[in-house]
């Protein structure tokens, strides 16, 4: 026999019946992880492959199924109002907590979720201070939802929506109207797709270069490190002008929290001082 001890956790995967059970997305999570980083990654191992690859296909297939029925659920407004618990059926966010900004099994779970098809290539070339396409961290998104104690007359702008997952479960947690501003057009036009398969009535996309964008509905604005330098400014100029006019709020994420704390027409509202690795909240 080769590689005893592998074949052997092999099949102690296969005959684990928890596994199977369609509420064990995050110990099916790293089982498929391990499958795939020890086994089927590595050329030495080429004799496991086909039992590797087996079992990796049988837990797979429990998630297609799992995430096709949420899909359709989420659609039938069957969830509206319970959607972090529903996740929390499936994923356990102690397990998942981190300090830095790493991705977990709670990333893979809405990637999921949200997701209908790959994710789509780049159309348009990025202006140098536009940051490189990263996506929000899941638990970003729900200690956002958490903390920033929205109400039902809210409109909650994500400025740099890439994929629009932000826009999407701030929607599904809260009820609230949302919006995503994005630059490339693929992008923009993948978000909308993925909302209009979901159901989602009040989320919206816009394919505009977030200078000219149109704040005026907005209350509650997101950025995590869209761009940098002048057109950060612009940017904050704009939401300037919005706050002589109502109050709003900015909730910012990575490295342009600095430079958003520097508008002498903030101030902060956090428990902390504002950091790269933490989200800040800001009030007019």
């Amino acid at each position: 026999m080769i590689f005893p001890e592998v074949e052997a956790h092999i099949e102690s995967i296969k005959n684990n019946p928890s596994l199977y059970d369609e509420k064990s997305f995050d110990a099916r999570a790293d089982v498929i992880d391990f499958l795939e980083f020890y086994i089927l990654d590595q050329d030495r191992l080429t004799e496991l492959h086909h039992q590797a690859q087996k079992v990796k296909s049988q837990l797979e297939e429990i998630d297609n199924k799992l995430f096709q029925r949420l899909q359709r659920e989420i659609k039938q407004k069957k969830h509206s109002k319970a959607c972090e618990e529903l996740i929390k059926g499936y994923v356990n966010f102690e397990n998942n907590r981190h300090e830095d900004e790493g991705y977990d099994n709670l990333d893979i779970f809405v990637n999921r979720l949200l997701s209908f098809q790959d994710m789509p290539e780049q159309s348009k070339f990025p202006e140098p201070e536009m940051v490189f396409y990263q996506k929000t961290p899941a638990r970003i998104i729900f200690e956002l939802v958490q903390k920033a104690g929205f109400t039902k007359d809210d409109v909650f702008f994500d400025i740099g929506s890439g994929l629009g997952q932000v826009a999407m479960l701030v929607n599904l947690l809260t009820g609230i109207r949302t919006v995503g501003v994005e630059f490339d057009p693929a992008f923009c036009k993948y978000s909308e797709e993925c909302a209009i398969t979901l159901g989602l009535q009040d989320v919206a996309f816009f394919n505009v270069d977030a200078r000219e964008a149109d704040y005026s509905e907005g209350t509650v604005f997101f950025m995590y490190t869209p761009f940098s330098g002048k057109m950060l400014q612009g940017v904050s100029d704009l939401l300037r002008k919005e706050s002589l006019k109502r109050q709003v709020r900015i909730i910012t994420y990575g490295p342009c929290t600095a430079e958003v704390a520097r508008q002498d027409w903030l101030h902060y509202t956090s428990e902390a001082e504002p950091g790269v690795n933490r989200l800040t909240f800001f009030i007019s």
